[in-house]
């Protein structure tokens, strides 16, 4: 059994930041690829930001320059550095993790961007 939980979401004013995070805990030989995906009400879902387990990151467009991705492997942790938010970056968050052969998903943690 593996299992994620997320943390950091808020309300945040426009041109702030906001940290979230993903712990992953349980039965865990090996960790792969970790990533970052949102969903905004009433859109699809979208990958945010990826990094790999020799620490390869890749963003969407929508968020370079301003979003960062890093991992520590050993408290088994991902986490998404938000900078400059817009009203648009509103959204549930949801980490995303590769373990032992097999994906899985945090709940997500909702991060609001307003005045």
């Amino acid at each position: 059994q593996v299992r994620l939980v997320e943390s950091g979401g808020g309300l945040v004013q426009p041109g702030g930041s906001l940290n979230v995070s993903c712990v992953v805990s349980g039965s865990i030989f090996s960790i792969y690829n970790m990533g970052w995906y949102r969903q905004a009400l009433g859109k699809q879902r979208e990958l945010v930001a990826i990094i790999t387990s020799d620490g390869s990151t890749n963003y969407a467009d929508s968020v370079k320059g301003r979003f960062t991705i890093f991992r520590d492997n050993a408290k088994k942790t991902v986490y998404l550095h938000i900078k400059s938010l817009k009203p648009e970056d509103t959204a549930v968050y949801s980490c995303y993790v590769e373990v032992n052969d097999s994906c899985y998903w945090g709940r997500g943690t909702q991060v609001t961007v307003s005045s």
